[in-house]
């Protein structure tokens, strides 16, 4: 699951009980997962948002810089929207697990 340290910097909730994870493996073999938050997404489209991402190589620690900055943090969490269905829900990309929030 996301690093405790990820969640407090996103604002992201805990991951909730009855949370939908779908799992699979990258191109290279690591595990990988969607995690619903939601519970209001169809499974197979988190199943297709799953296969996105791996097709995409988005999975695995990425460096980003803050605009202007001078250095490089090594697995900050990716923040985008994503439309499932006819809805916008914020997605959170960190490491092999993406996250599905509320928008």
């Amino acid at each position: 699951m996301i690093q405790d340290a990820a969640i407090e910097e996103e604002g992201l909730q805990p991951v909730r009980a009855d949370a939908v994870i779908i799992e699979g493996k990258t191109k290279r073999g690591k595990p990988c997962k969607v995690i619903d938050n939601t519970c209001q997404v169809p499974r197979q489209e988190l199943q297709a948002l799953l296969y996105d991402l791996i097709e995409q190589e988005h999975f695995g620690p990425s460096g980003l810089s803050m605009a202007g900055g001078n250095s490089i943090r090594i697995g900050a969490p990716q923040s985008a929207h994503v439309q499932l269905g006819n809805d916008i829900y914020r997605m959170i990309l960190v490491d092999y697990e993406a996250r599905i929030e509320v928008f």
